[in-house]
């Protein structure tokens, strides 16, 4: 097979895969675009929950993203609040509503989780290759855990994020943000 159609069969499996994990979405109270917001912020640091931060991770526009924002809001799943310091800085936090929603496993967690060890690693290395080549012809941020990135580290018994000259909560170490660098 040529490497045309092996890119090609990649990307309408990838595409296809896609494709069903938001018809999955759709059966639920949220639109895809809804779902994908919240598990975003579900998963991001205290750092990485603005608006332009949740539109630059899922690809849309600012003006897409604050109207999926407020639509969770309205629906409960997340509150805004304002920088003490800034306050035309906003963020988003997950309320308890949008975390038990988030804990409802999935049909695609499902069948992951079914499958044998090797075939869950070897997928999540291709996955992450992918995306990182991709981001890197797109000069996109990587959006990838605290603890990974090249601003993190120890200070003694405590974390600490070099970048923003603050210490960090134990709980950032597993959280997404924005301003990742891969170490």
């Amino acid at each position: 097979m040529s490497e045309h159609k092996n890119s090609q069969v990649i990307r309408d499996l990838i595409d296809r895969l896609s494709r069903l994990n938001a018809a999955e979405d759709w059966n639920g109270p949220l639109n895809p675009s809804q779902f994908a917001a919240l598990s975003y912020l579900a998963r991001a640091n205290r750092f990485s929950r603005a608006p332009s931060h949740v539109a630059e991770y899922l690809v849309t526009t600012r003006g897409t993203a604050s109207q999926t924002l407020k639509a969770l809001a309205r629906k409960g799943l997340i509150c805004e609040s304002r920088s003490q310091t800034d306050k035309r800085s906003i963020r988003y936090d997950v309320t308890d509503l949008g975390k038990d929603m988030m804990k409802a496993p999935s049909g695609l967690a499902n069948v992951i989780d079914d499958l044998p060890d090797e075939i869950v690693n070897g997928l999540t290395g291709s996955l992450k290759t992918l995306v990182r080549e991709i981001l890197k012809t797109r000069k996109g941020r990587s959006f990838g855990l605290c603890r990974t990135c090249a601003h993190h580290r120890k200070r003694g018994n405590e974390a600490y994020c070099n970048l923003l000259d603050v210490p960090l909560a134990p709980a950032d170490a597993n959280e997404i943000c924005h301003e990742h660098i891969a170490a």
